[in-house]
């Protein structure tokens, strides 16, 4: 992976979705830091309250309606039990049938990035296990919610994810 450059890191104000987060002991490992397999759960748990806040609260948990083709993620610094951290979470690309969404885990005091992932989604229907077009009110939804201000990332972070 690359060499990430501080400078060219996403600006956490750009980010209108956020959670706080709550490390549990158990999500720490030998070195006495959050376990790498823990960032990818937290990302999940990210990426339900945001398709929620898009979609209004009305998300059907009982049908899946898109499927993960990909997940990138780097590690910036280490998370340690006990800092306060949130996720955030925005929509950084609208395709036909995918969209990608963006997601740091950020101390909330200091707001050094601790993470990024970058999730390639794709939409899909569950009775074909075909993916199709992205559902227009998730279109809308996004669109509303993050005001417009959907662009793709600088060059170097596509790089370093």
């Amino acid at each position: 992976m690359p060499h990430i450059d501080p400078s060219q890191l996403p600006d956490p104000a750009s980010f209108r979705h956020r959670i706080d987060l709550q490390m549990r002991f158990n999500d720490i490992d030998i070195l006495g830091h959050l376990n790498n397999t823990v960032y990818f759960s937290f990302y999940d748990t990210g990426k339900a309250y945001y398709l929620e806040a898009v979609n209004g609260g009305r998300m059907n948990w009982q049908r899946v309606e898109s499927v993960i083709a990909n997940v990138d993620c780097a590690f910036i610094a280490p998370t340690y039990f006990g800092e306060p951290i949130e996720i955030c979470t925005k929509c950084e690309h609208m395709g036909e049938k995918s969209l990608t969404l963006l997601q740091m885990i950020l101390n909330k005091e200091t707001k050094q990035i601790k993470s990024l992932c970058r999730t390639v989604m794709v939409a899909f229907d569950p009775d074909t296990h075909k993916s199709t077009p992205l559902p227009e009110k998730w279109r809308k939804g996004i669109t509303l919610y993050e005001e417009g201000e959907i662009t793709p990332p600088p060059t170097l972070i596509k790089e370093a994810l």
